[in-house]
């Protein structure tokens, strides 16, 4: 069997598009595996009896649990660098540059960002329930999903003189400022979180990342929020993982195709190679052979109207369709460079014995 004509690109694309959709595939999976734990986590309320369910719980630790709460800092809390009598427990400052950026192959100027400088600040903090029962929150910069309420946020203005101009120019960047934000989580948000529960040696209850690698959750939305957008985006990364596969899919089904086609004609030659050897080796032929031989014998040479153009050797053995033309034997035929007539030019779309008698 020959070898599988693929193409560089074709292989490329066929790589490419299936790796990707293995990475898309395994980020769905995971994905999947988080949204069933959550939709499997028991949803506790937070209050005094949550210590004696804990109590009487092999390890008094619960792995995946959902518990809601409002948010009370252990200690002072932190206050806003630029906002009076804004309190939280976690405080993220972060000043990013915005500027223009010549694209030439687009041949337009597109935004561009980038951090110049970004801090966080945490202190201790409770999730406090309806009857004051606290549950200490512990890790909360490792939680996914905290989106905390800006509490600042203030563009400066970039300003430039001539050569400032001229130079953005040459380098192909405009400066356009720099952007100035502060986000908080106040004390007295109600925070959903979902990890690993347990109960400490001095019976304080503490919300901590789980163990067996599962998600670690910390959101200011409610637990159905929180479910629905987890499998909002296991979905979206099911569709990526799909698409790429059917592209890499198609490129291959493409290739098998061109193949197969491929295939097809080289047996349709084979088929026409094998009756042209039946023709030239039965009695048709006879008549032919014995009036070369005459031919050989008187002049040498075959009669000149019935000679292939081609090589001027063989009699002319096949009709060549749509045109018609007998002009030449089978052997010039498959020697020809492409498959045009060499009388009239026109494509040869198909090729069938000439049969003498």
């Amino acid at each position: 069997m020959d070898e599988f004509p693929v193409k560089t690109v074709e292989a490329l694309c066929i790589g490419t598009s299936l790796a990707i959709s293995g990475i898309f595939f395994y980020v769905y999976r995971k994905k999947r595996k988080t949204v069933d734990k959550l939709n499997d986590a028991p949803h506790l309320t937070l209050n005094g009896k949550l210590t004696d369910i804990l109590n009487v719980t092999p390890g008094k630790c619960l792995q995946y649990v959902v518990i809601e709460g409002a948010v009370q800092p252990v200690g002072e809390p932190l206050r806003s660098q630029f906002q009076d009598g804004s309190v939280g427990v976690v405080q993220k400052l972060m000043l990013r540059e915005h500027k223009l950026v010549w694209n030439g192959f687009a041949r337009t100027w597109t935004d561009s960002e980038r951090v110049l400088h970004q801090r966080v600040n945490a202190v201790p903090f409770n999730l406090m329930g309806s009857d004051e029962a606290t549950v200490r929150v512990l890790c909360p910069l490792e939680a996914s999903g905290l989106d905390m309420e800006i509490i600042h946020e203030k563009f400066h203005q970039a300003t430039y003189g001539f050569t400032d101009i001229l130079g953005q120019y040459l380098s192909g960047e405009k400066p356009k400022g720099q952007l100035e934000t502060e986000e908080m989580l106040k004390v007295g948000a109600t925070l959903t979180g979902v990890g690993e529960l347990i109960l400490d040696t001095d019976r304080a209850l503490k919300l901590r990342p789980p163990t067996d690698g599962s998600e670690y959750f910390l959101s200011t939305s409610d637990f159905e929020t929180l479910r629905i957008e987890q499998d909002s985006q296991a979905v979206v990364w099911q569709v990526l993982a799909s698409v790429f596969a059917l592209t890499g899919a198609a490129v291959l089904l493409w290739v098998g195709r061109r193949y197969y086609r491929s295939l097809r004609m080289r047996w349709e030659q084979d088929r026409l190679r094998r009756e042209f050897e039946r023709l030239d080796a039965g009695p048709s032929r006879a008549g032919v052979a014995s009036a070369g031989s005459e031919a050989s014998q008187d002049g040498g040479e075959i009669p000149i109207e019935n000679a292939c153009v081609i090589c001027l050797s063989q009699p002319r053995s096949c009709v060549l369709l749509d045109c018609g033309h007998v002009c030449c034997c089978f052997s010039c035929y498959q020697a020809l460079p492409q498959p045009t007539c060499p009388i009239c030019r026109r494509p040869i779309k198909r090729v069938v014995p000439l049969y003498q008698a």
